[in-house]
């Protein structure tokens, strides 16, 4: 039997490497992404010794970022999406011309033409999907309203991207390089982008109108059997294969294709199944990724162009940070959002990638703004890690100072509570933070014994529904003190904390006792750990979804056996 084969020996040497390279990095307390950047410089091409297959890994890469981005869609719904609209759209669209702007500057110092400055401009714009949800997940920040505003950020960019991907080719004449075809060149500009903009918005009409019935009614089914083989098979195939479709029939990203099919699972009760089962392929395929993008990095252009090396470095990691910090401050949003979205977003990666790759085909780009790309890409990678320990800090000390601020501008009516709300109704009331699952059942449970409730939830459309049954709620992060502030926590009895994100519940807790010192507190865990920490630091009572469940198991076990064994 033949053992050579090129693809288990780029999988065995990718993760092999990698694993070695991160341990040792973990050791001497740096992320362990770098030890998987070096690994793929260590097997890639440039270097001496084993070489990988650079095209099989780069595959392999783009599967774990389909993988990647699905898993955030089944975390990140439309209404998430919606909520930061008014920050994310326009944020993402400055930040993309001031990056260009940087890029085109450069690259005229550098004497190249201005199309070869516009490609390179646009590739330093655009974020890296995978590194900037590997910083949010290991903070567990990503359902928070940082979180939703970096990665609605990320998702206006990769549209914009695949918008300039569909352009690129038939504009190449006009920016100095060279058109596949004349058919492609003589086609009118408004109808290319009028051809691209409908094919995108036809692939989101479908998912949201069609999959949002769809694809959870398929997992349904497909879980009814029983057999978990099936629902990890339904759901990894769902992820890739439309990933793979939205790029075949509407010319979308893989990525963006997966992101969406994320979303309209999330639709389905059985999401966070899904989210868990496809986790060991996520995390597999990401670090592939990770060694994918070392594999294409020279050593060698680090010594021949060391000023360039650092201009691109400095443009990624100091311009794009600064000018994503000072537009979210222009939106009026808070000192915190503005260091996470900012250092989230101080990175390139997988689109820069395709972008300059395209350029160079086309003979927009040099061959050299490849090389550069690709050396301010696996240097930024590695810094934002740090970058973000650093700015952590930071963060602590602001919230230890910062005054009370509005998260959403105050011309948004769902941010504070209406005046026709009875003031009995706010006195002596239970202060629900999130109305999921669980905190929608207590405040049914309140509201059947006649006891107020008012409801503090992220979700603007759960808010907009429970006013619309004259249910006190507003809207906004209860990490922040404005938002406990307007459900008026200073005159609750009881702060019950629902949310699923109890990373958080610390600040809320601390800023409730600030406002409230007599208020009686109620914790929602997740693990026997988590239960256990809670309960150590005396933060309120604390239950647990699986002993709540046994408890109620044994009290109706015991009520229905009893009888029976008394005979």
């Amino acid at each position: 039997m033949d053992h050579n084969l090129t693809l288990i020996t780029t999988i065995t040497a990718a993760l092999g490497v990698a694993l070695i390279l991160g341990f040792i990095a973990v050791r001497i307390k740096l992320p362990a992404l770098v030890g998987y950047l070096v690994a793929g410089i260590i097997i890639g091409p440039a270097t001496p010794g084993f070489v990988a297959d650079v095209g099989l890994s780069t595959q392999l890469a783009e599967i774990g970022v389909m993988l990647l981005m699905f898993g955030v869609g089944l975390h990140f719904s439309l209404d998430d999406l919606l909520s930061v609209r008014r920050i994310a759209l326009p944020g993402a669209v400055v930040q993309i011309a001031v990056a260009t702007l940087m890029g085109m500057a450069v690259s005229w110092f550098w004497g190249w033409s201005m199309g070869a400055g516009l490609v390179f401009g646009l590739a330093l714009s655009v974020a890296s999907t995978v590194v900037l949800l590997k910083a949010l997940e290991s903070r567990g920040v990503l359902e928070s309203l940082n979180g939703r505003v970096a990665v609605g950020w990320l998702v206006v960019e990769d549209l914009a991207m695949v918008l300039v991907l569909v352009l690129l080719p038939p504009l190449a004449g006009w920016l100095n390089g060279e058109t596949p075809d004349a058919g492609a060149h003589a086609e009118s500009l408004w109808w290319v982008l009028a051809k691209a903009l409908g094919q995108v918005s036809i692939f989101v009409a479908l998912m949201l109108l069609v999959g949002r019935r769809l694809f959870p009614w398929l997992l349904w089914q497909v879980a009814r059997t029983g057999s978990r083989e099936l629902f990890t098979l339904c759901v990894i195939a769902t992820a890739v294969g439309i990933a793979y479709g939205s790029t075949a029939l509407f010319g979308v990203s893989f990525a963006l294709g997966a992101f969406f099919a994320g979303m309209v699972m999330r639709e389905s009760p059985l999401s966070h199944r899904a989210a868990e089962e496809s986790l060991p392929f996520r995390e597999a395929f990401s670090v592939l990724f990770f060694v994918s993008v070392g594999m294409l990095f020279d050593p060698s252009m680090l010594l021949q162009e060391p000023l360039k090396v650092l201009m691109v470095v400095a443009i990624i990691v100091v311009g794009k940070t600064l000018a994503a910090f000072f537009i979210v401050l222009l939106f009026r949003y808070p000192l915190n959002t503005a260091l996470t979205v900012s250092a989230s977003l101080a990175q390139i990666g997988e689109f820069s990638f395709i972008l300059v790759g395209l350029g160079v085909s086309l003979n927009v780009l040099p061959e050299q703004g490849q090389s550069l790309i690709l050396a301010g890409a696996l240097i930024s990678i590695a810094l934002n890690p740090l970058i973000f320990s650093v700015i952590d800090p930071i963060q602590t000390w602001i919230r230890s100072r910062q005054k009370p601020q509005p998260i959403i501008t105050a011309d948004d009516p769902l941010s504070e509570l209406p005046t026709s709300v009875d003031l009995n109704r706010l006195t002596g009331h239970v202060l629900i933070v999130g109305y999921g699952r669980v905190g929608r059942r207590i405040g049914e449970a309140l509201m059947l014994r006649n006891i107020p409730i008012v409801v503090a939830e992220q979700n603007r459309q759960v808010v907009e529904t429970l006013r619309e049954h004259n249910i006190p709620a507003v809207s906004g992060d209860a990490t922040e003190p404005n938002v406990l502030i307007q459900a008026h926590v200073a005159r609750a009895q009881m702060l019950v904390i629902a949310s699923p994100d109890t990373f958080r519940t610390r600040k809320m807790i601390e800023t409730a006792r600030i406002l409230n010192a007599n208020i009686q507190i109620i914790i929602r865990a997740h693990s026997d750990e988590e239960a256990d920490l809670l309960r150590k630091e005396k933060l309120g009572e604390v239950f647990m979804g699986e002993h709540e469940l046994a408890m109620g198991m044994t009290d109706y076990v015991l009520k229905h056996i009893m009888p029976t064994t008394a005979h």
